[in-house]
């Protein structure tokens, strides 16, 4: 049984669903309610499609590159703190992705809403890393896939919810759980660093 909060807690600061909202706003400014809502729709079946192959063939991908997962861990958890420092200390997630609008709503969705934005780099590695098959079995991938799914869920119905959420607590207020998102993201990103060096200790003793 998977520790479901941890996990929940790990993909809902990678995935970031309150930081996407500015996004989602900006890019969907000049856009109807009804397209607007099929914006989201599909920027969260793409996200999950993405993320999904990340957890199916993540770690196969990286056995037939013959890459050991505790090295890809340890590269991982760099990126993943890399990543947090600059939800931190640099741009904000909304400032940084706003810049990166597109015309057409169906690109719109998938670039930048879907990827980079929803399904961010750091979503796709804790997707290999929170589903390793020498640590979890079946059933616990399955139970990891339904609470990132069920993130993207969320995320969905913040994108639906935008334009309250956006009056309530601004884009300031935006960005602020973005930056707390990364300082949550920075410490779980140190320990995956550290379990990669313990796991590859053990490896080659």
């Amino acid at each position: 049984m998977i520790d479901i909060l941890a996990v929940f807690i790990t993909f809902f600061a990678v995935i970031d669903p309150i930081g996407t909202i500015p996004v989602f706003i900006a890019v969907t400014d000049k856009y109807d309610k009804k397209t607007k809502r099929r914006v989201a729709l599909l920027a969260t079946i793409v996200s999950a499609c993405v993320l999904l192959f990340f957890v199916v063939m993540g770690e196969f991908i990286l056995n037939a590159l013959a890459i050991p997962l505790p090295a890809f861990q340890i590269s991982g958890g760099i990126v993943l703190f890399l990543f947090a420092l600059t939800m931190i200390f640099g741009d904000s997630k909304p400032d940084e992705e706003i810049k990166l609008l597109e015309k057409s709503h169906k690109e719109t969705a998938i670039f930048p809403l879907a990827v980079p934005s929803i399904a961010s780099p750091g979503a796709m590695l804790a997707a290999v890393l929170l589903t390793k098959n020498a640590v979890y079995s079946v059933w616990e991938q399955m139970q990891t896939a339904l609470v990132m799914l069920s993130v993207l869920v969320l995320a969905y119905i913040l994108m639906l919810l935008a334009g309250f959420i956006t009056k309530i607590i601004g884009s300031s207020g935006a960005s602020v759980v973005s930056r707390v998102m990364g300082l949550i993201l920075s410490s779980i990103a140190m320990t995956n660093i550290l379990a990669g060096f313990n796991d590859y200790y053990h490896l080659v003793k």
